[in-house]
């Protein structure tokens, strides 16, 4: 080849042009089914001459039944199968790639998406308490359960911590999963597919008796890494899936959220709903912005009105979070204001003991403010809980999940500064 200086283009001479191989052609991209809803998976099929029912096998298959291979939907033809395979299509399940056991049961998973990102999902049986009294059936099998003082290895019933995004952004001080920043939202399916993901690794058959191997009642928090209500049109589709696929009730789900005002309303109008929990955590705004920051985007009493536009279901309660941090929100004066916020309001406040985790200073609360605190709330008429700490020994509990592999760099860090600008994904 000789260079021609003018137009610095190359000019290639054919005495002198080698001859090289067809380049093989691009794989084909591959497509997930697991988190397209039904009507999805009817226009995919339609698009390959399929009847409607065809549709319905599918669905049934990647969410009842949760398989993970084409091989395993036998009710399919062989051709179609492969059809779909050749297009590129797969079950896309996530994978849990590495786990780790507590002392006490609670199991943490690191999970990995197709693009090789990885989030942390938590396997909790008999769960954590967080349900109590929130007048739901899981709250009533919670108080069962403690007053029969079920010994572990009998449990029949279990929660699954779910991660919505890969990091997160709202930079909450006292979190680990703050340090991380934000990498990208998880799709539908891959919220979903945690849940799946876990169910498999255990068994579970949805509903299961009473004496089977199996939980019989399985619930989900959606706590884990991420803000679900920044990535809200994904996790809601995940919610759908799960109650209309997978079978699990919304009254077994809650959400927590450490308040994104916008998103707050639009749950208020859905159809299909979890119950909500409100990462409260303080007592004004003052404190609150200090281990929040995005409190300075939404104060907490625009919170407040949005939680209260939510018609709440028969016997449902509002849940709001408070981590305790040692000298910081766990004093009296703090309770006393926290029954002045929530007055009127049909909740209860779950109180967490800070987990502590490396490189974040705040301290744990003494015992003894902790239970101050509860009876404070208590004699004004608020009901109170205290959260067990479930996995603190494999970094596992509230405010713990960090990834246990190494992070590529951020697409956006987690600082106050970028927090107050976030904007909200259309709701």
């Amino acid at each position: 080849m000789s260079r021609n200086l003018c137009s610095g283009a190359f000019q290639t001479h054919p005495s002198t042009m080698m001859q090289t191989p067809h380049a093989a052609a691009p794989p084909v991209p591959t497509v997930p089914l697991f988190g397209l809803a039904l009507p999805e998976l009817t226009a995919l099929l339609a698009e390959r001459a399929q009847k409607p029912y065809r549709a319905r096998q599918i669905f049934e298959a990647l969410y009842r039944r949760r398989v993970s291979s084409f091989d395993e939907i036998s009710v399919l033809p062989v051709d179609l199968r492969e059809r779909l395979a050749s297009d590129g299509y797969t079950i896309g399940l996530p994978e849990i790639v590495q786990s780790a056991r507590s002392v006490d049961g609670t199991e943490r998973y690191l999970v990995r998406m197709a693009d090789g990102e990885t989030v942390e999902t938590v396997w909790m049986p008999d769960g954590d308490g967080g349900e109590r009294g929130d007048g739901s059936l899981a709250a009533s099998e919670e108080a069962a359960s403690e007053a029969e003082d079920e010994p572990a290895s009998s449990f029949r019933r279990s929660t699954i911590c779910v991660s919505s995004q890969v990091g997160c952004a709202v930079n909450c001080q006292f979190c680990l999963t703050a340090k991380l920043g934000i990498r990208r939202n998880l799709t539908s399916g891959e919220i979903a597919g945690q849940v799946a993901a876990v169910l498999n690794r255990h068994h579970v058959k949805l509903g299961g008796a009473s004496g089977s191997e199996s939980p019989a009642r399985i619930n989900l928090v959606f706590m884990g890494m991420g803000e679900p209500f920044l990535n809200y049109a994904p996790f809601m589709q995940a919610v759908r899936l799960l109650v209309e696929g997978v079978g699990i009730p919304e009254s077994r789900m809650t959400v927590s959220t450490s308040g994104i005002e916008p998103a707050i309303r639009a749950f208020a109008a859905e159809p299909i709903r979890p119950k909500l929990a409100l990462s409260l955590n303080a007592s004004n705004d003052l404190v609150r912005q200090s281990i929040m920051p995005i409190t300075r985007k939404w104060n907490i009493a625009q919170l407040l009105d949005a939680v209260r536009t939510i018609p709440l279901r028969t016997r449902e309660w509002i849940t709001f979070e408070y981590v305790l941090l040692g000298g910081v929100n766990d004093q009296p004066v703090h309770a006393r204001e926290v029954l002045h916020l929530l007055e009127g309001t049909r909740s209860k406040v779950n109180l967490i003991v800070w987990n502590p985790g490396p490189g974040i200073a705040y301290t744990q609360p003494e015992p003894e403010a902790v239970a101050l605190f509860q009876k404070t709330l208590m004699a004004g008429g608020m009901p109170t809980y205290i959260r067990r700490p479930r996995g603190r020994d494999i970094y596992a509990a509230c405010g713990q999940l960090k990834r246990t592999v190494d992070s590529a760099p951020l697409l956006q860090s987690a600082t106050a500064s970028n927090l107050v600008s976030i904007d909200v994904p259309a709701v």
